[in-house]
């Protein structure tokens, strides 16, 4: 090879003149493979590409015979070419037919060919087909010679990817194939629209370099500052201290300082590419080798290097790590790895029709705001923002959590068909809205609302609903830039009492901690969060905290009825705690001349499974009670919710979970006062007909749930299932979940669910 650097240099250029000729596809890529063929110094040059079906079809050839171009196809796997495909790996042979996997194709004549070079050509870690050099003579090809092809590839990719090719191709190329990919269905719905990324790839349009040297540098001066950004991302801020975040961002500045990739990045550069192309070429190199990875460890650290090529990408062009919130699109799905609730609502959501999310469960909190957003969510999509491309066509089914990447027509009208029948039921609810929750045998049902942002509140008015039963005051916190002052918080609060019109507003103290962290409050190094510093416990630790809450809601409630209700009480004791602060906190206000609460109620959410042994104890001092079925469920199975492994492995219609919801509300009953769940389970009609039978008489939810909930409500007969659900109870046949009994029953009394 002539000069291992100036070759591959050298051929670039060449190709960028051929690129840039005004001719027919087909044409350009007869003379790339003659330009190839002769930097190399190789008889035979040939470029294979992958169809969406998996083969493999020859589409120029300079060296083999001609009549072989578009009539040599083979199987993904299928000899030398199709097992390159299938490994995403380069091979070099000195006797390529005396290897295992040679298949000899004799319509093309490279019989006489012994020795075989073979790259893939990869964009993104996706294979979108074969380049091969061939000669006569045995010869061992160099890593330079290796290195200069795959360099080569890279353009060929782009060339593909740029859709230069289809009009050659009988379907859509690789790289554009529809995908059907699942994830957990978070936010009910469907939605229909045009992919945004939420941070945006940069796209590399500048792929040979100009001037080496000042590329090595651009280079080097990125590696530097990404280097700076992420010691000030583990030392500074929010995040610093001990604990698993820590040790993510450690990992992290672990893989920028790795030599090896920034080895391969100076060689990549080093061939002519720009130092753009040089990071998207090493990185889609390293991705086509990870996903074929069977060891989970190193297919998770897939994305962070992804992660890591993305911001040097970034800090290469300067380009915002943000999608800009001016060019949505007018029917966008927001794709991302993670999203906090602040993020989302910069966005304009009259344009948003979904999200997608790789990490993000129901109880995530970006979830409880597109809940109130109305906007349907599909979450742990794994790789989803690697697999899609901007302005790819995306359906996102939010109930049986499918995203559909680049859909076929007839996917596309099945779903629109979908959403339009959708939309038709939601009408039907709508209708329901002044409609009684009544129960066919008589028996009211108090239908609420859970809310925790202003954006909520109009849906109070639309839906009906008898009361906010639960807002969740964090939110506020969450997407404040930092602790907002009582008289912020005054403002706020009394901005949710004025909006929903007199109704009831039960305002839950601040639940954070565990996974709810606020972006302006250092992280608590635990082992286990999710049983650790948290909610309540915050708030008789830190009374500071916890006072000026109450303060600002007790101001805000001068001249009302003001609801208060205290998260995670695992004690009576605990809750005579909460109950002396704020009892303090009004001869303050009555000291100090404020209005007090024309009627305070204080409350206690029922969480933590100690309170199922004290519940006469906390139903002699609580005016109400609310249960989190989130929580408890969690804490009752000892299962982490938000662990992928585990969340799924019990059921809510679980007899021991409705035995402890049953014991719960029999204490409300037996003591007067009221009792109201208010997690996601009541939300859901077959889970509101169980929570009916044992007792309950109101339940709490997402707006969007109302009208199913009331639907079904309107055709129960209580009284039956109460005895129907009692006799599965006692019958203690060892069932794991009543769910099948429960749908069986809801179909034999054609209830809608």
């Amino acid at each position: 090879m002539r000069g291992a650097l100036a070759g591959p240099r050298l051929l670039l250029r060449r190709l960028r003149e051929v690129m840039a000729e005004p001719i027919a596809a087909q044409a350009r890529l007869d003379k790339i493979v003659v330009q190839i063929a002769f930097n190399m110094v190789a008889e035979v040059c040939s470029v294979y590409v992958l169809h969406t079906d998996g083969r493999l079809e020859l589409y120029a050839t300079e060296g083999l015979n001609r009549e072989a171009v578009h009539n040599t196809t083979m199987r993904k796997g299928e000899g030398l070419v199709g097992l390159i495909a299938a490994s995403a790996e380069a091979l070099a042979l000195p006797d390529a037919q005396n290897h295992p996997a040679f298949s000899y194709k004799p319509e093309t004549g490279e019989e006489i060919y012994l020795s075989f070079l073979g790259v893939p050509i990869l964009r993104a870690g996706n294979t979108l087909g074969v380049l091969v050099v061939q000669n006569k003579a045995r010869r061992q090809y160099s890593e330079e010679e290796v290195e200069a092809l795959q360099t080569t590839a890279m353009l060929m990719a782009e060339m593909i990817a740029a859709g230069e090719l289809q009009s050659m191709l009988p379907g859509p190329a690789v790289l554009r194939q529809p995908l059907s990919l699942r994830g957990a269905g978070v936010v009910d719905g469907v939605g229909l629209g045009h992919a945004v990324l939420h941070e945006p790839r940069v796209v590399v349009t500048k792929l040979v370099a100009e001037n080496l040297d000042a590329e090595i540098a651009r280079l080097e001066d990125a590696i530097a500052a990404l280097r700076e950004s992420i010691d000030r991302l583990v030392e500074q801020g929010d995040v610093a201290g001990p604990g698993e975040h820590r040790e993510v961002l450690q990992t992290f500045r672990m893989f920028a300082n790795d030599r090896g990739w920034l080895r391969r990045l100076r060689e990549a550069v080093m061939t002519g590419l720009t130092a753009e192309a040089a990071v998207e070429r090493v990185q889609s190199d390293t991705r086509a080798k990870l996903v074929r990875q069977t060891d989970p460890y190193l297919r998770d650290r897939l994305h962070d290097l992804d992660e890591l090529a993305n911001r040097l990408l970034h800090q290469l062009t300067g380009d915002s790590m943000v999608a800009p919130l001016d060019a949505l699109p007018e029917n966008a799905v927001i794709v991302a790895r993670s999203m906090g609730p602040a993020a989302l609502l910069d966005y304009d959501r009259s344009k948003l029709r979904g999200l997608v999310l790789e990490d993000g469960g129901a109880s995530s909190h970006v979830a409880i705001v597109a809940r109130a957003l109305g906007i349907p969510l599909v979450g742990d999509v794994a790789n989803v923002s690697s697999l899609v491309e901007p302005g790819d066509a995306l359906i996102l089914d939010g109930a049986l959590g499918v995203v559909e990447v680049r859909p076929p027509p007839d996917v596309e009208s099945s779903y629109a068909e979908k959403a339009r029948f959708g939309a038709r039921r939601q009408e039907q609810y709508r209708r329901l809205r002044d409609v009684p929750a009544v129960t066919a045998d008589g028996v009211e049902i108090g239908l609420h609302m859970n809310a925790g942002l202003l954006l909520d509140l109009p849906h109070v008015a639309e839906t009906g609903a008898g009361s906010i039963g639960l807002f969740r005051t964090e939110l506020l916190f969450m997407v404040a830039s930092k602790f907002p002052r009582i008289e912020k918080q005054t403002e706020l609060y009394r901005s949710v009492l004025d909006a929903v019109g007199g109704r009831p507003v039960t305002f839950r103290t601040l639940d954070i901690g565990g996974d709810k962290i606020l972006p302006y409050m250092a992280r608590p190094d635990e082992p286990n969060p999710a049983l650790g510093w948290r909610a309540i416990r915050i708030g008789l630790d830190r009374p500071g905290l916890l006072r000026s809450q109450l303060r600002a809601l007790l101001r805000a409630g001068g001249g009302r009825v003001l609801r208060i209700m205290f998260p995670m009480i695992a004690s009576a004791a605990e809750f005579d705690a909460a109950r002396a602060m704020v009892a303090r906190e009004v001869d303050h206000m009555v000291r100090h001349g404020y209005q007090t609460p024309y009627e305070l109620k204080l409350g206690a959410m029922v969480e933590v499974p100690s309170l199922l042994w004290e519940l006469d104890e906390l139903t002699s001092r609580a005016d109400f009670m609310s249960v989190g079925s989130n929580d408890l469920m969690q804490y009752l199975f000892a299962v982490d919710r938000d662990n992928k492994r585990v969340a799924t492995r019990f059921d809510p219609l679980a007899p021991s979970m409705l035995r402890a919801l049953g014991s719960i509300a029999e204490a409300g009953h037996r003591h007067g006062i009221p009792v109201t769940l208010c997690g996601e389970f009541g939300g859901k009609p077959l889970g509101a007909l169980a929570l009916v039978a044992l007792g309950y008489r109101n339940l709490s939810m997402s707006a969007s749930s109302l009208g199913p909930v009331k639907a079904m409500l309107l055709g129960l007969d209580a009284a039956d299932a109460s005895a129907y659900v009692g006799d599965l109870l006692a019958s203690r046949d060892g069932a794991a979940s009543l769910r099948p009994a429960l749908t069986a029953y809801a179909e034999r009394h054609s209830l809608p669910l």
